[in-house]
Order: structure tokens, then sequence, then C-alpha cells
């Protein structure tokens, strides 16, 4: 049987545990990946693979050739200055592959600010923040480039990835506070995220866009209050957002909505082992070392 061969522009949390989901399937595979300082061999999860370098203009001519003979693609790199930088250096090399299947790893802050209200695929694409206008044309320049090829590309639309490495937990042990303006947010653990990956390459349908979320979207008040009754805080300390410096942190709590996952759980058939905020918490705490 021969060995699917996948190529990650981007090799961050969400390519290594999706890596690690297909390991635990025992799919037949091997893996190429970027970085952003020089190209090297490395090994992850007992697989050896080489880390082609790749960072804005400068790449690794070498990792041209392993695209041409490339089955699936998984794209993570954020825009940069809005623009998506895979296409813009990869499009005319990419045009002449048969690849299977690419997926785009968008977010849902293209839908930008809903006011609360639920948004799935076919709601208009409001994002006004810095994360949501660069990943709005990103998208586009994605749909253009399938129309022009007739490639099988794909968009995932991924909600605030939680996992052990970080979550809520972690941040109130080290801050104990919490943004008092009520906002309603939409989730995903890693572990679902890299099933639902495994889901989206392996499946027959083609060209899709879906929401990559768990099924409880909820207020950050609501997250907060039930990581502190985990830790056992008895107050946390509210704070405006306008009292933050950090100016993502601002950008971020712009937006509000619930993001519905039910084309991707009916489209891929999906389970997800963490369908909610506290299930997935309880069970990072109850393996805190």
């Amino acid at each position: 049987m021969n060995k699917e061969k996948f190529f990650f522009f981007g090799f961050g949390q969400t390519a290594k545990y999706f890596v690690k989901e297909l390991s635990i399937s025992k799919k037949k595979f091997t893996f190429s990946a970027t970085n952003t300082k020089k190209t090297k061999t490395l090994f992850f999860n007992k697989k050896k693979f080489i880390s082609f370098k790749f960072k804005n203009k400068i790449f690794d001519k070498k990792l041209i050739q392993v695209l041409k003979d490339i089955d699936y693609i998984l794209v993570s790199i954020p825009p940069k200055n809005n623009k998506d930088l895979v296409l813009k250096k990869f499009s005319k090399v990419l045009k002449d592959i048969k690849f299977k299947k690419l997926i785009y790893l968008s977010a849902t802050s293209v839908y930008g600010n809903h006011y609360g209200k639920w948004v799935n695929e076919n709601s208009k694409l409001r994002g006004k923040t810095i994360f949501g206008i660069g990943r709005k044309r990103a998208e586009r320049s994605w749909l253009n480039f399938k129309n022009k090829t007739g490639h099988n590309i794909n968009i995932l639309r991924v909600s605030g990835i939680y996992s052990n490495e970080n979550n809520v937990l972690k941040k109130i042990l080290k801050t104990n506070v919490y943004v008092k303006e009520k906002k309603y947010f939409s989730r995903i653990r890693i572990e679902d995220l890299a099933i639902i990956l495994k889901k989206f390459f392996y499946s027959p349908r083609k060209s899709l866009i879906l929401n990559a979320s768990d099924d409880k979207p909820s207020t950050n008040i609501e997250v907060a209050n039930y990581a502190a009754k985990l830790l056992k805080i008895k107050k946390l300390n509210p704070v405006s957002i306008s009292k933050f410096k950090n100016k993502m942190i601002k950008e971020f709590y712009k937006d509000s909505k619930k993001v519905s996952n039910k084309s991707m759980k009916n489209k891929l058939k999906i389970k997800l082992r963490y369908p909610n905020y506290k299930q997935g918490l309880r069970n990072i705490f109850n393996n805190f070392s």
C-alpha cells in the first residue's frame, strides 16, 4: 500500500497534533513541512521528515520538487499584510501540481461581529479586525485560485483553539483576571481539530468551506468562571478591554458571535471528543502536572 504524502506550509501546534492523529489512526503516510529558519532533517512523533526554509520571499528551491509529488497540502501560515504568502510565492508551482486536496486553515474572525448571534458558512463576512480582514482576503485569493485552476481547494474556518499547552486555566492561574465585557466566542480543542482535519482530507467531498468549532459557543465570562471553579479560585478580577495594552487582545474582543458546526458535523460525520468547553477544560485540569 502506497503511503500518502502530506506537505505542511507551517508546522505549528495544529500540524503536529494532526500528525499525531494520523499515527494513532494507523494511517500510512509521510510528510514534509516548512519553517522560517533553515532547511533541516528532523524527527517528530518517531517520524523522520524534512523541514524546508520558507520565510517571506526566501525559500529552499528543493521544496518545489517535493511539492510536485505530493498528495495533500495543509496551509496554516497566516496572511501577512493581508496577503497569503503561500499563493504569493507558489501559485505558479501549485497550478501545475495534481495534488488530491489542499486545505487552507482560515479563522472564524472572517465573520466579524454578529452581536452574539449565530453564524454559519453562508453568513455575511463582516470581519473588520486585523485578523478578519487578512483572513477574508486570503480566503478570496484561494477561491480565485480554485476557480482558475479547478483544483480541490478547501477552507476550514477555525474557532479559538485551546489545548493542554495553551488554555484559560493557565491564563487565570497567571493573571487572576477576566475581561468583564460579555462577548460570545466559539472554541475547539486541538485534538478535535486534528480529527476534523483527518476526516476532511480523507473525505471524498471537494471544495468545501466548513467551520471547525465545538457544540457550545459561550461567553468569555462563563468560561472564566468555570475555570476559576475548577481551580478553586473564589474571586477573579474583572478588567475592561480598554485597560489592556496589547493591541491584538483589543482586536480579538471586538467581535461576538456563535459559530455553528452543523455543516462540519454532517458533511464529515464527526463526533467530537470534547463537545463543549466544560468537558475540554475538566480533562485538562484532571491532567495538570
